[in-house]
């Protein structure tokens, strides 16, 4: 069935949700923290137009094939840095809200290792994809071939 097209009915709506990306564009969010928060939150809510795009963006900017196919076991690997472990522990416990957020242990050690306004930045991000990734989820957003 042919989904509606969110970007030709309601620009504004789009239009809205690009001044979350360029605010994030002009953070200090590092380039790949930001993609790494794309693809992990991306992979949890099954998102293939998302995968697709965030995972070549990736690779564009250095990120490695191997830490790519690993990212869905961060845990069980040595290949993410305790930073990018906090980072993608927070992406996964906002993205998947509903199944009790961010404890108060993992705020804290998000704090002590980003700051609070990384933090602010990282958050922002984790939404901004989530929102994304709904949208094309919703209108059975098709990958380029």
């Amino acid at each position: 069935m042919k989904r509606i097209d969110l970007l030709s009915l309601e620009p504004n709506a789009y239009k809205a949700m690009f001044g979350l990306e360029s605010y994030l564009q002009n953070t200090s969010l590092q380039k790949s923290h930001y993609e790494l928060i794309k693809i992990r939150a991306s992979q949890i809510n099954g998102c293939a137009f998302c995968l697709d795009m965030h995972t070549k963006d990736a690779l564009k900017i250095g990120e490695t094939q191997q830490r790519i196919f690993l990212l869905n076991a961060w845990r069980e690997t040595s290949l993410f840095t305790d930073e990018e472990k906090t980072l993608l522990e927070l992406t996964e416990k906002i993205t998947l809200i509903h199944q009790g957020g961010v404890s108060d242990e993992l705020y804290e050690k998000a704090v002590n290792t980003f700051g609070e306004n990384y933090l602010a930045q990282i958050i922002m991000a984790i939404v901004a994809i989530n929102g994304w990734n709904r949208i094309a989820i919703s209108t059975h957003k098709d990958v380029a071939k």
